[in-house]
């Protein structure tokens, strides 16, 4: 079935972001003999070699010209990625953390082999998976080598920090005892001991962490795992409130094996497809069985960074039960703003929004339900990603008249194209272990990431070619994300611009849902609306679905402009391939931005944690 691709404007980027190119694939070696375990080896060898040496230049000749290094708080406390080897041996040359690297052999699924690289399967690289030795403590690495030349090189390579020398986390054989044994004068037990913990009554803690969704959980676990002293807090009544208050109907869209969260995997009997209420029951019950020091209906009043002590004044507000406002002022070292990867919700000011006299008109943030027993009324949805979409499926199903207002495009595909195609290879019932198809998505360098998505987009063109065709022929825009390399990359650009499709599609594909596209609203008028054609709308009820800010918009709201100045525009991809301003150091000295979906928190929440906690150690300035 043939489909028009529409592409992408530029100008759907996130402010600044790098549109980053998509990386040329190696010629196949398919079809050449080896023997990928001698050849892995020796060149592992050779590269030990070269770093006992301390000769950069022998590390670069090792690498394809064109080659990639990605790299994770493990050669450096920050994280990028190097393409080239001119760049790979200056970056060297300047001194890095890395001591050794072994191929990793514990497990037969390890073992070195030439194997199937991109979605096509028309390039064949040796897969290495190897355990790395830092100066500061150790991680695990993934190395892709193809011929150039004749010769064996290594085309991708990554290397990640995932443990501190003297700080491993306790876990397993190094689990906490639990309890003292003996006659002990004073003896508090486990309750006495957590809640003294969690009041920070004689003591500061080194951590304050805002908003406790999946970013400010998954960061306090991993910070305390490495002992470092956090507090979470977050305005809302009770842990999981950022979920439980959304829309009704609301679904995660994203399966269960792509959410797990760190330490406590969702249970076998989990559904695939998560609703919201559920969810944040389970965020409630993952603080409680992490232990992690949590104050809710707390909101900060004030901040200021001391230069001279590197410390934060806080001054946070606390709701007691009976309404009052208990004030406390905390000295914490380092806060991390884990208000979610977007702003303040983007409410544009439309002309005449005042004089609008139907039944609602409010931003998609403060939308809960659609009304019942509403037949004949008209609702209009500004905007066409994952939100409105949602939304005028309740309309639809609370038996309103529905309009949706799409003024640019959207990549759209099928929720079971994304769990079975997009994310199958790696995240499945059957698939690798967690932390294996974790290495193997964010091992991969992003241009090369991106090259094979531009493959899996154009599988997933003829997989949702009827729902496409269905969308366009309604009049609905459809593009495949920046250079057709589809939602994933549209989300790591914009943070937006997306649609899994849980039903809606089909609804504007037979009318049921009718589509107004290419315009602005120009004027909210008492009883509808006016677009920028001229055309009027009727609605009793309007919702505006246009998104939200850059986060940088949140932390002008906490810090003030100067410390949002000092961050600068976050999300979307910096020249390092890596993402702008979160989960590495900001412009602000003592303040870091965590955040995304619940597999990337679960991810990048160990890699900011260690960066926290080796500043913490002075291991790192």
């Amino acid at each position: 079935m043939a489909v028009v691709i529409t592409k992408s404007p530029t100008a759907q980027w996130a402010p600044g972001s790098v549109n980053l190119p998509v990386a040329e694939f190696p010629t196949s070696t398919q079809d050449i003999l080896t023997n990928a375990e001698v050849i892995a080896t020796e060149i592992i060898d050779s590269l030990n070699q070269a770093l006992r040496d301390n000769d950069s230049k022998r590390v670069g000749d090792l690498f394809c010209k064109d080659g990639y290094w990605r790299d994770h708080v493990a050669l450096s406390w920050d994280l990028g990625t190097f393409k080239g080897k001119d760049k790979i041996v200056s970056f060297l040359a300047g001194g890095h953390n890395l001591t050794r690297v072994e191929i990793d052999r514990s497990s037969p699924d390890y073992v070195p082999q030439l194997t199937a690289f991109n979605p096509f399967g028309n390039v064949q690289t040796i897969r290495v998976f190897t355990i790395i030795t830092t100066k500061h403590g150790s991680g695990r690495g993934l190395v892709n080598l193809v011929q150039e030349d004749g010769n064996w090189k290594f085309w991708t390579f990554y290397t990640a920090l995932d443990e501190l020398r003297g700080f491993e986390e306790p876990l397993g054989p190094n689990r906490a005892k639990g309890v003292q044994h003996g006659a002990i004068l004073e003896r508090r037990n486990w309750l006495d001991r957590r809640t003294e913990e969690t009041k920070f009554e004689n003591s500061s803690p080194d951590v304050i962490v805002i908003g406790c969704g999946q970013a400010g959980l998954t960061i306090h676990a991993r910070l305390k795992m490495l002992g470092v002293p956090t507090l979470v807090i977050d305005a809302t009544d009770e842990v999981g409130d950022g979920w439980r208050n959304r829309y009704h109907q609301l679904v995660l869209h994203d399966p269960v094996w792509f959410d797990h969260l760190p330490y406590i995997n969702f249970p076998k009997l989990w559904p695939i497809y998560t609703p919201k209420d559920k969810l944040a029951e389970f965020f409630k019950a993952y603080a409680q069985l992490l232990e992690l020091n949590v104050w809710t209906k707390t909101t900060v009043d004030s901040t200021s960074w001391d230069d001279d002590k590197k410390q934060w004044d806080v001054v946070l507000k606390r709701r007691r039960e009976d309404g009052s406002t208990e004030t406390r002022t905390l000295h914490p070292k380092n806060i991390v703003q884990a208000t979610g990867h977007s702003g303040k919700a983007n409410k544009p000011d439309i002309k005449g929004i005042e004089t609008f006299q139907g039944d609602r008109i409010c931003h998609s943030s403060e939308f809960r339900a659609a009304r019942k027993n509403r037949q004949g009324k008209k609702a209009v949805v500004i905007g066409s990603c994952n939100s409105a979409m949602d939304i005028c499926q309740a309309y639809y199903e609370a038996d309103y008249d529905v309009t949706i207002v799409q003024r640019s495009s959207t990549a759209v595909a099928g929720c079971d194209t994304v769990a079975k195609l997009l994310l199958g290879g790696l995240y499945r019932e059957d698939g690798p272990p967690l932390e294996d198809a974790d290495l193997l998505l964010w091992g991969v360098p992003t241009e090369v990431l991106k090259a094979n998505h531009q493959q899996l987009t154009a599988q997933q063109i003829e997989r949702d070619a009827k729902l496409i065709n269905g969308l366009q022929n309604a009049g609905f825009k459809v593009d495949f994300g920046p250079d057709d390399c589809g939602i994933f990359m549209k989300y790591f650009q914009r943070g937006g611009g997306y649609y899994f499709d849980v039903g809606s599609a089909q609804l504007i594909a037979d009318g049921s849902v009718k589509v107004k596209q290419g315009q602005e609203v120009s004027e909210i008028m008492e009883h509808g609306l006016k677009l920028t054609d001229g055309t009027e709308l009727e609605a009793d009820e309007i919702i505006i679905a246009t998104g939200y800010q850059n986060m940088r918009t949140t932390t002008e709201q906490i810090f003030g402009t100067e410390v949002a100045d000092r961050v600068g525009d976050v999300w979307g991809f910096g020249p390092d391939g890596e993402l702008r301003a979160i989960w590495r150091k900001t412009g602000q000295p003592g303040l870091w931005l965590m955040g995304g979906n619940l597999a990337m928190c679960r991810y990048y929440s160990r890699v900011l944690a260690l960066q926290i906690k080796a500043q913490l150690e002075g291991l790192s300035k």
